[in-house]
């Protein structure tokens, strides 16, 4: 089952969504982040939907503004992929190869909630930055709290998936990380969910023997294919990621954990290490970057041109005086 979230005449709602793109509104539900926290989990979520199918059908999709499938209170991004590693580490620093550490747990950092943009947003380039990139991702939502899970706990806790881009000041990330943090304003401005939420149960079939989801992934800008893999060319299922992420802490419903960037051209950073050069070039203001995912669908977003930085003063030189 589909879920999504639209404006339409003036109004927010959430809708289930039939194959042929019509709505079916959940009557007074205008928060897919509330409902999920109401539910309880995926069997209610899908009893609620299922209660709609039958009723009044409410418009088209292509009539209606999407708008990110919910507003998650945290977003956790991980890193899973080695190939994006690898070429990543070779564009940023010349280094070979995957650290070992990289291999002891699913790394993530936090981004920013505030910034969650629709399928279709327009992203406007972060102050500051010249150096834009996508990056291709799936991320799984969370449906109930819970805390140091197992995987095999964690799997209750998925209620389903969305595509995932991760939009990246390249130039304010390297420059930021020099400092040993971070990343911190290279990711903080955009970060674009939808088209909707793909419940758990409509990608059971692509799941392989090894717990990983099969779904073929294709980043295009501008029309032209620049990258495509599969997501299940991760090293952690995401079961084991949301399991690492509520180790002595909390997972609550409507949380969002992206799978990292994939490889193969996920983003242009991992090309630029591949290919020695800025080939394809920073994203610019015009260009139209669609990520699409087998099973869940697609996402269309344009670059347009952002907001002049305000300025800030450089840190002072302290005496460092005491008492």
């Amino acid at each position: 089952m589909r879920f999504a979230t639209y404006e339409y005449r003036n109004r927010r709602q959430v809708a289930v969504v039939e194959e042929d793109g019509t709505l079916h509104p959940l009557p007074g539900v205008t928060s897919l982040t509330g409902l999920l926290a109401a539910s309880g989990g995926l069997p209610e979520l899908l009893d609620a939907g299922s209660a709609v199918l039958d009723a009044t059908a409410g418009p088209n999709v292509s009539q209606v503004r999407l708008r990110p499938p919910l507003q998650p209170p945290t977003v956790r991004d991980f890193v899973t992929f080695e190939e994006h590693v690898e070429g990543v580490r070779r564009s940023v620093d010349g280094a070979a190869g995957v650290p070992e550490r990289w291999y002891a747990a699913p790394t993530f950092y936090f981004g920013n909630p505030y910034a969650v943009y629709g399928p279709h947003d327009d992203i406007p380039v972060p102050p500051g930055s010249s150096v834009l990139d996508f990056e291709l991702e799936v991320a799984a939502v969370i449906s109930k709290e819970g805390r140091d899970l197992t995987p095999e706990q964690a799997r209750d806790h998925i209620v389903g998936y969305t595509v995932f881009n991760d939009w990246s000041a390249r130039d304010l990330q390297s420059a930021e990380m020099k400092v040993g943090l971070g990343p911190c304003k290279g990711k903080d401005t955009a970060t674009t969910l939808g088209p909707w939420l793909v419940t758990a149960d409509e990608l059971e079939p692509h799941r392989d023997e090894g717990g990983f989801l099969r779904l073929a992934l294709t980043a295009e800008i501008n029309g032209e294919v620049v990258g495509e893999d599969l997501l299940s060319n991760m090293s952690w299922t995401f079961e084991e990621m949301v399991a690492y992420a509520s180790r002595g802490t909390w997972v609550r419903p409507g949380d969002v954990l992206g799978s990292g960037t994939c490889g193969n051209g996920g983003c242009l950073a991992e090309l630029w290490g591949v290919r020695g050069k800025q080939d394809p070039a920073p994203l610019k203001p015009g260009d139209t970057v669609t990520l699409t995912v087998e099973g869940i669908g697609s996402v269309s977003n344009t670059v347009v041109a952002g907001a002049d930085p305000l300025p800030v003063p450089a840190g002072r030189r302290r005496s460092r005086e005491r008492p």
